[in-house]
């Protein structure tokens, strides 16, 4: 292994695989460095459901969605909300990103073999009003493979140029520091670390047993965000909007998502911004079967599930399953509780519950046709979320109400539920079903769902009454706040290159992907769309390759 390189890489995550594929196949000699073992090559992306925001492509059309720019425009505006002066490169961030969303983004992919599910997901869907926050239309297209699927072409390019001698990968070594001369990045220096016999996700160890430098005029930093470390979440939490953070969270990312590269960048000169902003769910459970410490998964809701607060409140509109994160969020932590509740019954588990991740999606993550129509349109729910009904903590099934309330109650080790005053809230919802209108504001989100072919097919349960015992038995689960993702991060321009504190660029330092905020330092503003990690990883990190190149 040499010691001087065109372009170091610090990150072999979805961001940092783009920037070295473009470095490489410029002739450009890049090593590619990481903390944790080659086991973890792709870094958080391997775990996700493969979703991307994509605009007026050929799978919407064909589902009858008119979606165009403009649309996504007035979308993404009125939810990421930019409102403050350092927002200007974030700002140009998202406009340059919703261009190549609706427009290279697809064809380019696909030329480098990736697919996606013909229908396409509705994630966030807003509730409130048209310029506000929420995707007006369906557009979270699930790649065919999930994580791996979209990771796929990447790796595939880099492992190429790593056979002709251009890129090298040093597992196992952890960058402390970033090395200047005369004030510009010279190179990386830090630990190697003992090998890790672990799996993929799995927590490793942090002993050291040596020391490395490597030499580079030109550094790209794409580490990662902050989710796996607790007390950095906690010491960022925007208390002023969104109340207390929780004394009890799970993780949605591994435990090497530390946020520890933003700090070492920072020490190097570079600024951060919108560290404020991030990106929590509130439908999170405990995985039954954990891969790293506090591991926990999202529950992809449907729109039909009853969510009550901890002391069996039902929760307001805009606050329904899938239609606005940070609001409910926020609502929920003036409740002073950490968690909340699902109330459902079979036939909706069956129709609308989906789990987030590519190891919960065995079917999209195969991409073979037939696993999916065998899991999604056979008989019960997919055996994932029939796994975690049977044997996770966090769900309860009985035949009738009073008895799942009082399960309910035994898990939390209290006595906050009454088991009348859910009745007549979930009497009240039944009362509305029996006409095709309503004034209840979650059934007439239900019926404008059916109207999309998309989730009547496989999304959105055909309304029906939760106290009929004929569509039991009756499901609750209890839901945790999961930490997930990074929305501010390392200031950088639309080449990528990271700014100083007064907003000049630092000479050979470079950052991609959830250490930018997905690009400029937060693209998102307070609120994502969806789809937009992925894609944020791939559009910045490829900008960071093209312009260290």
């Amino acid at each position: 292994m040499g010691t001087s390189y065109d372009a170091i890489v610090v990150g072999a995550g979805l961001a940092g695989l783009a920037a070295a594929a473009e470095l490489g196949d410029r002739g450009k000699k890049v090593i590619v460095l990481d903390q944790e073992g080659e086991k973890s090559l792709g870094g958080q992306a391997f775990w996700s459901l493969g979703g991307l925001f994509m605009v007026d492509t050929p799978e919407q059309r064909r589902m009858r969605i008119r979606d165009g720019i403009d649309l996504a425009r007035i979308d993404w505006m009125g939810s990421a909300q930019f409102d403050r002066a350092e927002d200007h490169w974030p700002r140009q961030w998202a406009d340059a990103y919703l261009d190549f969303a609706a427009g290279e983004m697809r064809p380019w992919l696909s030329d480098m073999g990736m697919k996606w599910f013909p229908v396409v997901g509705w994630a966030e869907r807003g509730g409130a009003f048209a310029n506000g926050h929420g995707n007006s239309v369906p557009r979270f297209h699930i790649t065919w493979g999930t994580g791996p699927g979209v990771l796929a072409p990447f790796i595939r390019r880099v492992r190429e140029r790593e056979a002709d001698g251009l890129i090298t990968f040093a597992f196992r070594h952890r960058v402390s520091r970033i090395e200047r001369d005369g004030g510009r990045p010279s190179g990386v220096s830090g630990e190697i670390l003992s090998p890790a016999g672990v799996e993929r996700g799995q927590k490793s160890n942090r002993d050291p047993i040596g020391e490395f430098r490597f030499d580079s005029g030109n550094i790209i930093v794409t580490s990662g965000g902050i989710g796996g470390n607790f007390d950095l979440v906690r010491g960022k939490w925007p208390r002023e909007r969104l109340g207390e953070p929780p004394s009890h969270m799970i993780a949605g990312v591994p435990d090497y998502v530390d946020g520890r590269m933003i700090g070492i960048a920072r020490d190097a000169g570079a600024a951060t911004i919108n560290e404020d902003r991030m990106w929590h769910y509130t439908e999170g459970v405990k995985n039954w079967d954990p891969i790293w410490p506090n591991h926990g998964i999202r529950i992809l809701p449907g729109p039909s599930s009853l969510w009550f607060d901890a002391l069996g409140n039902r929760l307001p509109a805009p606050c329904l399953p899938g239609f606005d994160t940070l609001s409910t969020l926020k609502h929920l932590r003036t409740t002073g509780y950490d968690h909340s509740w699902f109330i459902l019954t079979q036939k909706t588990i069956e129709k609308e519950f989906a789990l987030s991740g590519s190891e919960q999606n065995p079917d999209f993550t195969s991409g073979r046709w037939r696993e999916v129509l065998k899991s999604r349109l056979g008989k019960g729910a997919t055996a994932a979320v029939e796994a975690f009904k049977q044997h996770g903590e966090d769900f309860i099934v009985r035949n009738d109400l009073d008895a799942l309330v009082e399960g309910m109650n035994h898990l939390t080790g209290g006595n906050e539920l009454d088991a009348g005053k859910i009745r007549a809230q979930i009497e009240a919802r039944d009362a509305q079903i029996r006409n095709p209108f309503s004034k209840d504001a979650q059934i007439m989100a239900i019926h404008a769902a059916r109207n999309y072919l998309g989730d009547k097919l496989i999304r959105t349960a055909k309304p029906h009454r939760f106290l009929d015992p004929a569509n039991g038995p009756l499901i609750a689960v209890r839901l945790h706040i999961i930490t997930r993702k990074t929305l501010g991060g390392l200031h950088t321009n639309l080449s990528s290159q990271v700014l100083d504190a007064k907003g000049e660029p630092v000479p050979g330092l470079y950052a991609a992907g959830e250490a930018a905020g997905f690009g400029g330092g937060g693209y998102h503003g307070y609120n994502a769309l969806e789809g937009t990690f992925l894609g944020g990883c791939i559009f910045s990190g490829r900008a960071a390759g093209r312009a260290a190149a």
